[in-house]
């Protein structure tokens, strides 16, 4: 997420809040009073209604002439309610919001604070981590949860991970394990799908 987050309140001029975005490439501002973050306006919630139609290009003798002038203030053209995340929700989740409610940006609180905002771009870039930066990670982490040093394989390849036990023994059961291994992964940013084959047990003496 971004933690320096620009505002504006609901009193600041709708232009204004446009020419913010233009000049800074943000898709929206989260509007704030009194500390609480009371909406959100977007690009599109400045641009509606207010390029009025070259006469030239679209002379209708019916066409109906607008019924009011749009609002000059952010308060008139903001969205509110406005949909929040905490700071500690899963990006996957975020993700999520973002196609079911094809939204392009939201606040991020932490105990009702605004502390920043993510955008489908923030999102998209844990898509394009160097995986090289994802396998390092994710070994650093397998080694400390389990302990064995220099026993483990991880190989990534477009965000897709295959952790592989190259010598000893698990300390639980297999199954722990891998279950143990995956959620592992899952927390590495940038991880898509993660792979733990299951090595065969070497057979004992006969």
């Amino acid at each position: 997420m971004t933690r320096e987050v620009v505002t504006v309140g609901p009193a600041t001029s709708a232009k204004y809040a446009a020419e913010v975005m233009a000049e800074r490439g943000f898709a929206a501002l989260p509007v704030v009073d009194d500390d609480r973050v009371v909406g959100i306006v977007a690009e599109a919630d400045v641009l509606r209604d207010r390029l009025p139609r070259d006469p030239r290009l679209h002379a209708r003798r019916d066409e109906q002439p607008v019924a009011s002038a749009p609002s000059l203030l952010v308060q008139g053209v903001m969205t509110s309610p406005v949909r929040t995340v905490d700071a500690g929700a899963d990006v996957a989740d975020v993700a999520r919001l973002f196609v079911d409610d094809r939204l392009r940006s939201v606040p991020v609180l932490e105990h009702g604070r605004l502390v920043g905002i993510i955008s489908r771009r923030d999102v998209l870039r844990t898509l394009v981590r160097p995986d090289p930066e994802i396998r390092a990670e994710l070994l650093r982490r397998v080694e400390e949860y389990t302990g064995d040093l220099d026993s483990w394989t991880v190989d990534v390849a477009d965000g897709m991970v295959t952790i592989r036990r190259t010598r000893g023994a698990p300390q639980v059961s297999r199954d722990v394990e891998e279950r143990a291994l995956r959620a592992l992964a899952a927390s590495v940013a940038g991880v898509v799908d993660v792979r733990v084959p299951v090595l065969p047990v070497p057979a004992g003496p006969r």
